[in-house]
């Protein structure tokens, strides 16, 4: 029976990804970077392993941001007045970003000034991923 990864440490690897295929780094120089295989880094990105607190600063500092930009959103496991856990966004939109489809998306869509246009672009993906079939989140 294989263990689940832990919610904090996918979350981590999803932004450290996010921020890498940002900066158009491959696995391969993040890992030259770390002195690590690309191996070693897609398990770091999926989750699998965990990243140690040193390793981390030292993955921020080459991704060129805080150490806080991996963890901005993340599940916080602190729970609220009603007993629930702070809510992040959901897992979906982190895993949407951490692809290069949705980091380009998301890169030409802000540079949109036009809000009238942004609306219009909005309206037609939403009718064509109705057309996919209801939303199975």
């Amino acid at each position: 029976m294989s263990k689940a990864p832990n919610p904090v440490d996918k979350y981590v690897g999803s932004r450290v990804r996010m921020r890498r295929i940002m900066l158009g780094m491959s696995q391969e120089k993040l890992g030259e970077a770390l002195g690590l295989t690309f191996q070693q880094v897609q398990k770091y990105e999926k989750g699998t392993n965990r990243v140690g607190a040193s390793r981390i600063q030292q993955i921020a500092e080459i991704l060129q941001v805080p150490v806080s930009f991996l963890f901005e959103g993340g599940p916080s496991g602190v729970a609220g007045p009603d007993g629930f856990a702070e809510g992040a966004s959901p897992s979906y939109v982190s895993d949407f970003l951490a692809t290069s489809e949705g980091l380009a998306l998301t890169k030409a869509f802000t540079r949109i000034t036009d809000s009238k246009m942004r609306r219009s672009i909005v309206d037609l993906v939403e009718q064509i991923a109705a057309r996919e079939g209801p939303d199975k989140r």
